[in-house]
């Protein structure tokens, strides 16, 4: 895999920054009296594709570049 080098970011402790890339995926996690929102992200990562599911509410307020475009959604979760 080769990451281009403008896409690379190290901090101050010449550690490798981890940056979102995309939102593939939707989904809702039901529980009892809750719905929990969550997207799945694509992260740029050394050893390649990662992916994660996160809590859509605090990776809006992170992130709200990535919620430009629509992502798919899948079936809700139980």
């Amino acid at each position: 895999v080769q990451v281009p080098l403008d896409e690379i970011e190290i901090d101050e402790n010449m550690h490798f920054v981890k940056e979102p890339i995309e939102i593939v995926e939707r989904d809702v996690k039901k529980l009892k009296r809750r719905r929990i929102p969550l997207v799945k992200v694509r992260w740029n990562s050394r050893q390649g594709a990662e992916y994660t599911w996160e809590l859509e509410d605090q990776f809006r307020k992170k992130y709200p570049h990535l919620f430009t475009e629509p992502v798919p959604s899948s079936s809700v979760a139980t």
